[in-house]
């Protein structure tokens, strides 16, 4: 049995809760509800929220270095900024004529870059793609032939990339480097049972551990660095999407989960769905880097 507990800190009811970020100077989570669609703060010190409405629907974001955000969203690769008031410009048109497929999850690498895959909503056609936006304003399409991109993390030692399909029930690993932002070497890192719920999105502590979301098999597991599993944790959700390290010591693990597509009858027994959980964990997460700002 584990040692863990998932407490909820905000009964944020999401359709789909996702991409939890800890910002290191705010002391505060960000994270989206793609279908709302809405990008949304929490404070768990003063447990004060915000949320702001987004234009279409956002799946995954980082946070950049000269301040604002960096999102994927419906149409393409967006900047957000909040202050002095909310303020949107999109600087990559994912430029595809199906209305289905959208941004999904992703985030920034070692190197500053911006990483985002996409989505096709039937979760049958191999339409997606995962992307690679580098601050000079290219982007490059890295991998082909997907259908939800999940699951990307980067090692602590930045050597490796990790990345799944929900559809395909892997999770693979990249050779990475970091310098020049280029993959190689994939192959097989863990080959998920659907019946312990698909492999969704996922974080990597300090010790390398994977971490990762098992939507619709109510838990959170983590595996070695060899890919092995060594702990999972219940939640009261089915539904948990994605998991990001938080407070000061970036070990407070945030598991953000969705309603969607759960009928009225599943939501009755699971009333905590669609809210945000924190877990204490006893080995520290890594902080997340900048777009723009090498490490």
């Amino acid at each position: 049995m584990s040692k863990y507990e998932a407490v909820c800190v905000l009964e944020s009811q999401a359709v789909i809760g996702e991409c939890p970020r800890w910002h290191p100077t705010e002391r505060v989570l960000y994270w989206v509800d793609i279908f709302a669609p809405s990008l949304n703060r929490f404070d768990p010190v003063s447990g004060e929220t915000a949320s702001w409405e987004m234009p279409e629907r956002i799946g995954c974001f980082g946070f950049r270095a000269g301040g604002g955000l960096i999102a994927g969203m419906q149409s393409g690769i967006w900047f957000i900024d909040l202050a002095p008031e909310l303020a949107l410009r999109r600087v990559f048109d994912y430029e595809v004529f199906d209305p289905d497929l959208r941004f999904n999850d992703g985030r920034v690498d070692p190197g500053g870059r911006f990483w985002a895959g996409s989505n096709h909503e039937s979760f049958v056609k191999r339409a997606a793609a995962l992307y690679r936006f580098d601050p000079d304003g290219s982007c490059t399409r890295m991998v082909d032939g997907l259908i939800c991109s999940n699951g990307l993390a980067f090692s602590p030692d930045g050597q490796t990339m990790y990345h799944s399909d929900s559809r395909q029930d892997y999770v693979w690993a990249w050779d990475f480097d970091p310098r020049s932002g280029t993959i190689s070497n994939q192959r097989v890192f863990l080959q998920i049972d659907i019946q312990e719920g698909r492999p969704d999105g996922a974080a990597v502590d300090a010790e390398g551990g994977y971490w990762i979301c098992h939507v619709g098999g109510w838990h959170l597991a983590r595996y070695t660095s060899e890919g092995k599993i060594d702990r999972v944790i219940g939640l009261p959700a089915q539904r948990p999407t994605m998991c990001a390290f938080g407070g000061a010591d970036l070990k407070t693990l945030y598991v953000t989960t969705a309603r969607n597509p759960l009928s009225e009858q599943a939501l009755r027994k699971q009333p905590l769905a669609g809210n945000l959980f924190a877990i204490k964990v006893d080995v520290p997460g890594l902080p997340e880097p900048f777009f723009g700002a090498a490490d």
